[in-house]
């Protein structure tokens, strides 16, 4: 009787100790810290990060199988990091699907090895073993590296990027309207073949509207560049001509010095030869000297050549005529030179 009275109350009591025990255990357990992931992820914003220093990327899918298998695995990766001198990081492709794009990713899970801004494809079944032999051998030495533009960081790549982006804020759309609003599949189809119809239409009116008006720029820039060159040779042309006459009138200027250089020397030689005729005259006046007794029989024996000799001799204004004729000669010359 005494046990049927008080079982009820014993197993009240039992209850709130246990009940007791739980709460005061309840907050020592919340307050030990959820053990920290050593792998960070990468964005569009920060991805820059793996440019500098060794780096180890995986690109995976919440919902991939593989992927999800190799998570514990990348984890302890992870941690070893340190001990590695190497940092590890993850992409969610759904997140992220202009570093896919960038990466060129394909297949999931993908893994990338960086070193210094030159990437690798680590093509290994991603288990921690063989990802520290990987790191440790060196191994990613005899991978090809990704270059040119195959590099996630040239230009090529980067227009990768942003078509993938753009593909995937139209993917987030579709899954809003099928999910979300509930949208069956085939009107979220039309609304965006519709919009890719407008789309089309509106950049061919901009292209109708806006082309004439840069051909006829491009014309008139043509047509100016056009009278420039026909500017520039018709002053060349003007330039030559300037250059051929200034040349043709030295010409003729050196021409007309040369004659009267020659008329100067022709006038100074019939001059000297005038002279030189005067002078003889003269000398043979001289040489026939005073007339004495010899010259009087001469001239009664011989009185006809007598008479020739006496003609011959020069008379004084003959040669004052010729002296004079050879001044005004000289004067004429003076006057030509000045």
């Amino acid at each position: 009787m005494a046990g049927g009275r008080y079982g009820p109350q014993l197993l009240a009591l039992l209850a709130a100790w246990v009940a007791a025990v739980a709460a005061t255990a309840g907050p020592e357990q919340a307050a030990l810290p959820a053990e920290q992931s050593r792998v960070q992820p990468m964005t569009a914003s920060n991805w820059t990060l793996v440019m500098e220093g060794e780096w180890m990327l995986k690109f995976y899918a919440p919902w991939c199988p593989s992927c999800q298998q190799t998570d514990s695995e990348w984890e302890t990766f992870a941690k070893n990091g340190e001990m590695l001198q190497i940092s590890v990081g993850k992409v969610d492709v759904i997140q992220e699907p202009g570093l896919s794009g960038r990466f060129f990713v394909t297949t999931l899970p993908a893994f990338f090895h960086a070193k210094d801004g030159i990437f690798r494809r680590y093509r290994g079944p991603g288990i921690f073993e063989d990802l520290q032999n990987y790191i440790l051998e060196k191994k990613w030495q005899s991978v090809e590296p990704l270059t040119g533009w195959k590099s996630p960081a040239s230009l090529t790549m980067s227009g990768m990027a942003g078509l993938f982006s753009i593909s995937g804020k139209i993917w987030h759309l579709h899954n809003y309207f099928t999910v979300t609003l509930g949208i069956p599949a085939w009107c979220s189809y039309v609304f965006f073949v519709i919009a890719t119809l407008v789309f089309g239409l509106f950049m061919g009116l901009r292209i109708f509207l806006f082309l004439p008006s840069t051909e006829e720029n491009g014309r008139s820039e043509e047509a100016h560049r056009a009278e420039q060159l026909q500017d520039a040779e018709e002053e060349k042309d003007d330039s030559n001509e300037e250059e051929n006459k200034d040349s043709l009138v030295d010409d003729e200027e050196e021409k007309e010095d040369l004659g009267d250089e020659d008329e100067a020397e022709e006038e100074e030689e019939e001059e000297d030869n005038l002279a030189a005729g005067v002078d003889e005259e003269r000398s043979e006046a001289n040489d026939q000297g005073p007339p004495g007794e010899d010259s009087v029989t001469r001239e009664e024996l011989e009185p006809e050549e007598a008479e020739e000799g006496i003609s011959e001799k020069p008379c004084p204004a003959d040669t004052e005529v010729v002296e004079d004729s050879l001044r005004q000669r000289k004067s004429q010359h003076a006057d030509k030179g000045l």
